[in-house]
């Protein structure tokens, strides 16, 4: 076998079941199959746009942006926006690709409403790693300055990265799973941020979430497979002959042995009639 069909085989095994559910949704339900990617892409453009506005920054920052200086409940309510407002000072472009991407394929594999809480717990995750490492403080392991206190959190992409990871364990494609969490570390090491914590952070808790569905289904029983007969449950009593329900259908008996043939009452021999002196019959 070649290289090139060797590399052919494992990119349909790895991508080929996502990539034919995409098909199938878009094919039976058209773009109704991306109504909350399509949003989603489109929220997010619409944020960008405002806040490069002179009159649009201070509104969009009030309702949109976290950072771990904020009380806490004031920055869960504006976690939900928040998902939507991209980087400043990164391209917008690139975040819409990546929503479009994989919002797309998460909404059509996991559903609408699963992708939508993978992405606000990654979101979360990644707000409230910002607070606690700002806590523990730089000496700690996992520790972040004071500064990062003030910096914005990551907006969609802490989202895009767990619903990438989340979506490569379901459909099994461990290797572009694999390929996202070292590129994430990478980042890292490359430039330790808050953004590339907090993807990290994001990551740490889908792959803890897909660890326990794992676990549960390893302890949930599993169905029984169609075509397999059901055990038999022992009563005690002898099972019937093989045969024995045709033939007693076949004689118009009943399950208790008290039915006729034709509906005629049941013939009895003149033998058994009491008293010799009434017997007719010379045999």
């Amino acid at each position: 076998m070649s290289r090139r069909a060797a590399l052919r085989r494992a990119a349909v095994r790895e991508w080929g079941p996502p990539a034919a559910a995409v098909r199938t949704a878009l094919a039976e339900r058209g773009a109704r199959a991306l109504a909350l990617t399509l949003t989603a892409t489109a929220l997010t453009a619409l944020v960008q746009l405002v806040q490069n506005q002179s009159w649009g920054y201070g509104p969009v920052r009030a309702l949109g942006a976290v950072r771990a200086e904020d009380p806490f409940w004031s920055a869960l309510l504006r976690t939900p926006l928040s998902l939507f407002v991209p980087a400043l000072d990164l391209p917008v472009w690139g975040a819409l690709a990546q929503i479009l991407l994989v919002f797309g394929v998460a909404e059509i594999c996991l559903g609408r409403w699963r992708t939508l809480a993978v992405a606000y717990a990654a979101t979360l995750a990644g707000t409230l790693y910002a607070r606690i490492g700002v806590v523990l403080g730089p000496e700690a392991f996992l520790g972040l300055p004071a500064s990062d206190a003030r910096v914005v959190d990551t907006g969609p992409s802490a989202a895009v990265v767990a619903l990438a990871v989340y979506v490569c364990h379901q459909r099994r494609a461990r290797f572009t799973g694999a390929l996202v969490v070292v590129a994430m570390v990478v980042e890292v090491l490359v430039k330790d941020n808050l953004a590339g914590r907090e993807h990290l952070a994001a990551i740490a808790v889908v792959l803890a979430v897909c660890g326990v569905r794992e676990w549960l289904g390893r302890r949930t029983p599993a169905p029984p497979r169609a075509g397999r007969r059901a055990p038999a449950i022992r009563t005690g009593r002898r099972p019937p002959a093989p045969g024995a329900g045709r033939r007693r259908s076949a004689q118009g008996l009943g399950a208790g042995g008290g039915g006729t043939r034709s509906g005629a009452p049941p013939m009895r021999s003149w033998n058994f009639r009491r008293g010799p002196a009434q017997r007719t019959s010379w045999w």
